[in-house]
């Protein structure tokens, strides 16, 4: 398992990053090779269960979360969630967090802990790398993205 954390700012207010980074079908669009589908029906919140498509043809795993923790920013308060990995080979959590920031900004913190299933811990710096990269990309298109 790796930990890793990414840190962005974006001119957007509070809860449309939050909105941004929680329409968890529009992960599929930024992440190369996968589609999102959210299992439970709306509103999503605590329970919720998204299942991360990834791959080719018989290539392809799925990455099942579920949503453990809620708390949707109110007014000028920060909002965060967890997720929870519950996949057969991706393992771990993710945590994303938006606050306000200096100057109108608002400041987005994402927290992953990441394993994958029969990868050995000499490749943990390589696991590292590509999920700082894949997600620190993601990130950045879901916030570009209206």
């Amino acid at each position: 398992m790796v930990l890793f954390q990414l840190e962005r700012t974006a001119p957007l207010p509070l809860a449309e990053a939050w909105r941004r980074l929680t329409e968890w079908r529009r992960h599929g669009e930024v992440v190369p090779l996968t589609r999102v589908t959210v299992v439970t029906p709306p509103p999503h919140g605590s329970g919720t269960v998204i299942v991360a498509r990834t791959g080719l043809g018989p290539l392809s795993f799925d990455d099942r979360m579920e949503v453990t923790e809620w708390h949707p920013p109110a007014g000028d308060g920060p909002g965060r969630c967890r997720l929870v990995k519950r996949g057969r080979v991706v393992l771990g959590w993710a945590e994303i967090e938006v606050r306000p920031d200096p100057g109108g900004l608002t400041r987005v913190v994402w927290r992953e802990e990441i394993g994958v299933r029969f990868v050995p811990s000499p490749f943990d710096p390589l696991l590292r790398a590509a999920g700082r990269r894949m997600f620190g990309r993601a990130v950045d298109g879901l916030l570009r993205r209206a």
